[in-house]
């Protein structure tokens, strides 16, 4: 079967809590073409809408998470086209969904690829991995979050060398600067992450949620006005039923079992 008859995004659910979407377009190494990620920002956006799921994998295959975009669509491209094209929105999408995203990294993620990865909350990335924002060799620049998501992620310098340099870094430097949580073995990769997505599924929704919405907005706020946020989210859970669900099954040493509610 060609890959035009192949679905440029799958979605699967191992588990009840989970949903893993994966990037399907191995001939290009999942490289992110408009059609992708108008189908990545659809599948989000059911997701975010389902109380069922609980937290979401993004990953692709062994070879590569996303080597980047898709050139093709580049190469003519005027500025108005990149304009109305608004790919903005697709991402944000994807950045905005309530429950944890933790992309799951084998291969390559590389411009675009690497992009995507940071709009995840958890990186979990394999001793293979190759990680960059190549686009100044081609004559352009990131233009999904490279230079700002980057940045806030590793600090200027790091950001400056990956950007400036457009040279991808090994997995281990990643770990060592902070652009990935967890660094395993390319054979672990898919494993630990749905071992995390697991914990997190079990975990109280409310509660996980609220800690993922205040750490994103608090990030460009002042101290004071980030720690306000974190008081009044805590505030707002002790009316939750899974604060006296946790809280009793504390004391009467049982899993707890949470409802969202």
């Amino acid at each position: 079967m060609s890959e035009t008859a192949q679905p440029e995004v799958i979605v699967e659910r191992p588990e009840d809590g989970i949903a893993v979407v994966r990037i399907n377009r191995p001939a290009v190494r999942n490289a992110l073409n408009i059609a992708t990620r108008k189908k990545l920002a659809e599948e989000f956006a059911k997701l975010s809408e389902d109380s069922s799921v609980r937290a979401i994998v993004l990953t692709g295959n062994e070879e590569a998470f996303a080597a980047g975009a898709d050139l093709r669509e580049f190469v003519e491209a005027t500025p108005i086209d990149l304009l109305t094209r608004h790919t903005e929105r697709l991402w944000r999408v994807i950045s905005s969904t309530p429950q944890p995203v933790i992309a799951a990294i084998n291969g390559f993620a590389l411009g675009g690829g690497l992009e995507l990865a940071m709009h995840a909350d958890i990186i979990v990335a394999g001793e293979g991995a190759k990680l960059g924002q190549p686009e100044v060799r081609v004559g352009i620049m990131p233009g999904a979050g490279g230079t700002q998501r980057l940045t806030r992620a590793v600090g200027k310098f790091h950001a400056m060398k990956l950007c400036l340099t457009g040279r991808p870094i090994d997995a281990a430097e990643a770990f060592q600067i902070g652009l990935i949580s967890t660094l395993v073995a390319d054979d672990q990769v898919m494993e630990t992450a749905l071992k995390m997505a697991r914990d997190l599924a079990s975990l109280p929704p409310l509660a996980v949620q609220q800690i993922k919405e205040v750490i994103v907005a608090g990030e460009d706020s002042s101290l004071e006005t980030g720690l306000m946020l974190e008081r009044k989210a805590m505030q707002m859970l002790f009316a939750s039923k899974d604060k006296n669900e946790g809280m009793q099954a504390f004391f009467e040493k049982r899993k707890p079992a949470y409802t969202g509610e």
